[in-house]
């Protein structure tokens, strides 16, 4: 068919000729144009040496146990709603005994100013402007102080691994209570260091070592060792020194000893909430609640530590059906979008941590990296409830996901047995 054509007038063509303003700040730049976490991850391993890299981006042995976590949230089905008013979604929850203006906050991670050296101050202002909770971890680089200081009036938790030097332990807690935590995480699944075969690979130690490789790998990456060189040295609100691998600092830290009567102890000794992070089985979330704490966290440390691990989405109904009138239930490993988030939600959760998402934020930008992912995952969350047709998180259920399992167990495992094998 023949068209009619015409040379268009300059009024019509102006319109179509406009460009947008030119950004000069080149982190700016990088960070507009990251609209998912994955986007984040891309640009934070090109500017992060591969040591503290893979140190966050990896896993215990082959990486099973954070695969499947991952493929888990995959393999969902959302059942939306339809024509119901999301003109206006309240995402905010109430959780360990105050708000948080979204369903997820940031986990506790070690070693964070090796990932980038704004560290945790980054991530404890970015939670700060967000409304969310902020988790110090017991190998953080950062003291208490520095992140109540970063986060003077916002929610602060801390995460405790019971070391083998108890006093230091209760010191270090005793210091974040004083210092305004409003909630313990107690972290009971590292008897000993999970197989982290990357560190192994890279070499990577605390402090980094400059060899050969390391050098080679830092020349495309000059920003990120300006930053490590020209600030405060690395140090840690838990040790004053070490010089080997991060597995040996774990073995030569953690008491593998740690068992309920301890947790029943530690329990008494918290002046606020008490949340157990690493619950991996039905039976121990029992255990667990039965002792009266105030929350659990089903986690498998992020595939960290023992590889073929359960995964926490997939344990979650059993465990929300039976003791979620009980007890607060907090997911994490795996979450990656806020549709994640939405998942675990409606399937029991009450509240969610997202670790690696927000650390590929701070390696791609430092704090603004942290609020980029941050803007990313609460804009998927309310935009996943819109589409589902909900108004707020207590309008999600079990009826708006279904798990679409591939890797289905032969049947239900048997009961744990502590007597030893007959000769």
């Amino acid at each position: 068919m023949r068209m009619d054509r015409r040379v268009p007038r300059p009024a019509e063509l102006a319109p179509l000729l406009k460009f947008k303003r030119f950004e000069p700040n080149g982190r700016t730049r990088r960070l507009a144009k990251a609209h998912t976490i994955a986007d984040l991850r891309a640009i934070a391993r090109r500017r992060t040496p591969q040591g503290p890299f893979d140190y966050t981006d990896g896993a215990a042995e082959e990486e099973l146990s954070l695969g499947r976590a991952r493929r888990a949230f995959r393999e969902i089905e959302f059942h939306p709603a339809i024509l119901r008013d999301v003109s206006h979604v309240d995402p905010s929850v109430e959780i360990l005994g105050g708000r948080s203006s979204m369903p997820f906050g940031i986990a506790p991670v070690g070693f964070t100013r090796m990932m980038h050296a704004e560290g945790e101050r980054a991530g404890a202002s970015a939670a700060a402007a967000a409304g969310i909770p902020f988790s110090l971890s017991t190998l953080g680089t950062t003291s208490p102080e520095g992140v109540r200081d970063a986060n003077p009036h916002g929610r602060n938790w801390f995460q405790l691994y019971m070391q083998k030097d108890r006093d230091k332990s209760m010191e270090l807690m005793n210091r974040a209570a004083a210092a305004g935590f409003d909630t313990l995480l107690i972290t009971v699944d590292v008897p000993v260091a999970g197989a982290r075969l990357r560190d192994h690979y890279n070499g990577f130690s605390i402090p980094p070592q400059l060899g050969l490789k390391t050098v080679l790998n830092a020349l495309p990456r000059p920003e990120w060792w300006f930053n490590f060189l020209t600030t405060e040295p690395l140090a840690f609100a838990s040790l004053t020194e070490w010089d080997g691998t991060i597995g040996e600092l774990l073995d030569a830290l953690f008491d593998p000893t740690v068992d309920f009567d301890d947790l029943a102890w530690l329990r008494d000794q918290w002046p606020g909430k008490v949340a157990v992070k690493g619950i991996q089985t039905l039976d121990d979330a029992r255990r667990v609640v039965d002792l009266g704490v105030d929350g659990i966290v089903l986690s498998n440390h992020g595939g960290r530590q023992l590889d073929r691990a359960p995964v926490p989405f997939h344990l979650l109904p059993s465990v929300a059906a039976e003791l979620g009138d009980r007890t607060e239930i907090v997911l994490d490993t795996g979450i990656m979008s806020g549709a994640d988030v939405v998942a675990a939600l409606a399937c029991g959760a009450d509240f969610t941590l997202v670790g690696r998402a927000y650390l590929y934020g701070l390696m791609a930008g430092g704090r603004e990296g942290a609020d980029r992912a941050i803007e990313i995952l609460s804009g998927q969350v309310v935009r996943t409830m819109k589409l589902l047709g909900v108004s707020s998180v207590a309008e999600l259920n079990p009826g708006h996901v279904t798990q679409l399992r591939q890797m289905m167990p032969v049947g239900a495992p048997a009961p744990a047995r502590t007597a030893t094998r007959r000769p």
